[in-house]
């Protein structure tokens, strides 16, 4: 991380329903472990000085090691876990990773990090146009804005976007670090989930 850039937390999110994949997609195993598992080895040399979790059965996790925190305002979705993921980190920016994302790229999130300087509020990839708001660097500046949105139960992650300043990076800009955008895929669906298994075998 060079001069130019924030301390870093890296927040992941595990505070899902797991409603269409029927049972907590975090402790599904692909490749041998848990999906959490493979997201925090990802995120695990990136620098940081802190990497949390965000959840809301915190018991569930403590296997893993991490400082957890529950959502500060209950049933507000993804957007509500990158609200809790900003207010409880100790950097004033935090790399946000969903947890049922099994094919992260180290060297991606490396290449987002280096992106992300003082004059950006948010990093993030976009797919055919649409941000990958789960695999995001956000700057505590989003904090305001996101409260709004929380506040008026305008749910949409994206919703305060147009609010800061964004880098967004386009396939372009990621190509030679994950050609296939493989990274962005999560898993909602027991489908899915064997479409998974059978591209690690």
């Amino acid at each position: 991380m060079n001069s130019n850039q924030s301390p870093l937390t890296v927040a992941i999110i595990a505070g899902g329903v797991s409603s269409r994949m029927g049972r907590d997609k975090a402790f599904l195993k692909l490749g041998g472990r848990t999906l959490i598992e493979r997201v925090i080895a990802a995120g695990a040399d990136l620098s940081q000085s802190e990497t949390i979790l965000i959840a809301n059965k915190p018991d569930e996790y403590r296997h893993l090691g991490l400082e957890i925190y529950a959502d500060i305002l209950p049933d507000k979705g993804s957007l509500g876990g990158i609200y809790t993921a900003l207010a409880r980190a100790a950097n004033p920016a935090a790399l946000v990773l969903a947890c049922d994302m099994p094919f992260i790229k180290t060297e991606l999130l490396r290449f987002m990090i280096a992106q992300f300087d003082e004059a950006t509020d948010i990093v993030v990839p976009r797919v055919d146009g649409y941000p990958q708001a789960l695999h995001a660097i956000y700057r505590n500046t989003c904090l305001a804005p996101i409260r709004a949105q929380l506040d008026a139960n305008r749910l949409k992650i994206i919703g305060f976007y147009d609010q800061m300043r964004v880098r967004y990076l386009d396939e372009a800009d990621y190509a030679p670090f994950d050609a296939g955008g493989i990274s962005f895929t999560n898993l909602n669906t027991p489908a899915e989930l064997e479409r998974a298994r059978r591209l690690i075998e």
